[in-house]
């Protein structure tokens, strides 16, 4: 997972280079990641507390948790989101929290509660 995690930020940002300085780098970027878990309000408690640990980190990462309503065999799926005014801000979170030993306990907790299905970084498109 940590590995996966590095190629995509590797590959996001020479992806932004190399797009040029302007507005690869004013891009708002997301991370969707979809989840399983059997004790929904529990996970949403923990977002709470990771919402927390990235508000003592001063991260401007905005986390929020979705359940599908109407998504045909996907209803009641779990997603939650994180989102960065930038491709840097996303870089800068990446390497605080990485070295956050508290963050780093959080996220080994959240683990046992969920299994990821999917995990993806979105890049906002702009005119």
């Amino acid at each position: 997972m940590k590995r996966n995690l590095g190629v995509v930020l590797s590959l996001a940002l020479l992806l932004g280079l190399s797009a040029g300085t302007g507005r690869a780098a004013d891009q708002v970027v997301l991370r969707v990641v979809v989840v399983e878990t059997d004790n929904v309000s529990g996970y949403v408690k923990e977002i709470e507390k990771g919402k927390a640990l990235l508000k003592r980190l001063e991260s401007p990462a905005i986390l929020r948790v979705w359940q599908a309503r109407f998504a045909g065999r996907d209803t009641g799926s779990v997603v939650a989101s994180a989102e960065w005014p930038s491709m840097a801000a996303f870089a800068k979170d990446e390497a605080k929290t990485s070295a956050d030993a508290e963050y780093q306990a959080w996220i080994k907790g959240v683990a046992k509660m969920r299994k990821i299905v999917s995990d993806s970084l979105y890049s906002e498109l702009k005119p």
